[in-house]
């Protein structure tokens, strides 16, 4: 993640470096995925409630969650459905973390080869709103209007194949409505944000 001390000159750089993917010049749906980044980048931490649904294939599991997230500190998520698991708490900080119930911690198994897990999706979402290389950004129609998704994958990868996640965001709030990742173009997770507040940053100077 971005650390404060090279804010406005990482800032830069990863817009910069965003502009390039959308194809050197910025218009509509490009300008708006530009901002958002900018957004998201100076965000100090969010809040929100969302869906969970994590395929590993021969079973998917899927979960309601409480999110609080800290850019300088714990990324928290608390289950609150389904009803048997309610409580359960990952306390995520620094790339690891646990599963904790009454003081007792539990582990999930990985999603996809790189080790990632259903309780690292939404950091890992963040990072790709904050970091990833946009590959495609349009307006997509939605039952209730227009949401901007925006593509991130490796830039030397094709559509389709490695990892690749893909971000729905309100084009007035802003806020991330869903968050996918695939793997070779099977999803193995998505997330469906509701209530998606941001904790603005300080501006500096």
């Amino acid at each position: 993640m971005v650390r404060r001390g090279t804010g406005l000159c990482v800032l830069m750089m990863t817009l910069w470096l965003s502009l390039a993917a959308c194809g050197g010049g910025a218009t509509g749906a490009e300008q708006m995925a530009l901002d958002i980044r900018g957004e998201y980048l100076a965000m100090e931490g969010c809040s929100a409630e969302l869906a969970v649904t994590a395929d590993y294939g021969q079973r998917v599991y899927e979960y309601g969650l409480a999110l609080e997230y800290h850019r300088e500190g714990e990324c928290v998520l608390t289950v609150i459905s389904p009803e048997a698991v309610a409580g359960v708490t990952a306390r995520l900080k620094d790339g690891s973390g646990s599963l904790e119930y009454d003081g007792v911690w539990v582990e999930t198994g990985p999603l996809d080869e790189s080790g990632m897990s259903p309780m690292d999706a939404v950091p890992v979402l963040l990072e790709y709103a904050t970091e990833g290389f946009i590959a495609e950004c349009a307006m997509e129609d939605w039952d209730q209007g227009q949401v901007l998704r925006v593509i991130c994958r490796d830039p030397e990868a094709q559509a389709g194949t490695g990892r690749e996640c893909s971000l729905w965001f309100d084009p007035d709030s802003h806020a991330l409505l869903r968050g996918e990742l695939s793997q070779d173009g099977y999803t193995v997770i998505q997330c469906v944000f509701a209530d998606f507040q941001m904790t603005a940053g300080e501006t500096e100077e």
